[in-house]
């Protein structure tokens, strides 16, 4: 049972004040309708994928793609050496690199070998003791680190055009949009009335959409190579670097030296972003308002609008 939160609370007050309401819940409920559009919905790209790879046009893109893979996979072992090269010529790799202690002595574990990007000698529980645990777990950390990104700058965005004028948008603060899904609300994008799409749906048609798009990359991306091979797509990469034209369309990836650091810049990046999130919660709980918001307020009034001041006000 999905339940609803109040409007007169959360709308005036931190998410914190909301209370549930089991009567409610219906409005978050989907109709027949729309969980059998979801369901064509989903099974679109996979029937597509399935005649694609076994038309005459599917033969003629795989035949294309086996010369092309050829030519790859040739000029691998060239490209894997000045990859390794270029780790050991990083300052970001190996025994030299930056830790998370800096100077401070540590025994840091021997498995943490700066092989792999962003690796600052930091696993203080002992999870990646075990070499699949350890590659498994960066896949892992990679993955949300990339949707961490995304989703930071999808709510930065809008509340940001919301504050300069740039577009009025019906629900600018991230927490907002899914309450008023909830609530059983219409959204325009860019705030353009009648332009709906999926914010005219219910918020479980929304979610089932939101976790087939978002598998469907994934499980290109994790399957690797062959995953699109049917459709004469090569991936010449690994599972968290696929690369070719489709996840590497500006061939970052060409540069040996330079894509090596761009993993660092990635991963680290990606780690902020998941802490900002943190931030995004605690900030929606506490103040109710948006990311954006919150920053114009702390800096108009730094002494009284702080994570301090504003603990404090809650024990009075």
């Amino acid at each position: 049972m999905i339940l609803q939160l109040s409007t007169s609370n959360c709308l005036s007050k931190s998410p914190l004040n909301c209370y549930f309401h089991r009567e409610q819940f219906t409005r978050c409920r989907a109709s027949w309708q729309e969980l059998a559009g979801v369901l064509v919905f989903s099974a679109i790209p996979f029937t597509a994928v399935k005649a694609i790879a076994n038309s005459p046009l599917g033969e003629t893109l795989q035949r294309r793609m086996q010369e092309k893979k050829r030519v790859a996979v040739k000029n691998a072992s060239l490209y894997n050496a000045l990859a390794q090269n270029a780790k050991k010529d990083s300052f970001w790799y190996g025994e030299e690199r930056p830790r998370w202690l800096g100077p401070i002595p540590f025994e840091y574990p021997t498995y943490l070998d700066g092989e792999l990007p962003g690796d600052y000698g930091f696993d203080i529980a002992g999870l990646s003791q075990d070499p699949v645990a350890f590659k498994r777990y960066y896949n892992f950390e990679i993955l949300h680190a990339r949707w961490a990104m995304l989703a930071a700058l999808g709510a930065l965005i809008p509340e940001l055009l919301d504050l300069v004028g740039a577009f009025h948008f019906v629900e600018p603060v991230w927490w907002r949009v899914g309450y008023s899904k909830l609530q059983g609300e219409t959204l325009d994008y860019l705030g353009i009335p009648g332009l709906h799409f999926a914010g005219s749906q219910g918020v479980i048609v929304i979610a089932i959409c939101q976790v087939l798009l978002m598998v469907g990359p994934e499980y290109a991306r994790y399957c690797g190579i062959e995953a699109l091979e049917p459709l004469g797509i090569y991936l010449p990469g690994d599972i968290n670097y696929p690369g070719g034209a489709l996840f590497d369309p500006l061939n970052l990836s060409g540069d040996p030296v330079g894509f090596q650091e761009l993993k660092v810049k990635e991963i680290k990046n990606g780690r902020l972003a998941m802490v900002a999130w943190l931030g995004f919660y605690v900030q929606a709980a506490l103040t109710g308002k948006g990311p954006v918001q919150n920053l114009l307020d702390h800096i108009s009034d730094p002494l009284h609008n702080n994570i301090i001041s504003l603990l404090g006000s809650f024990y009075k």
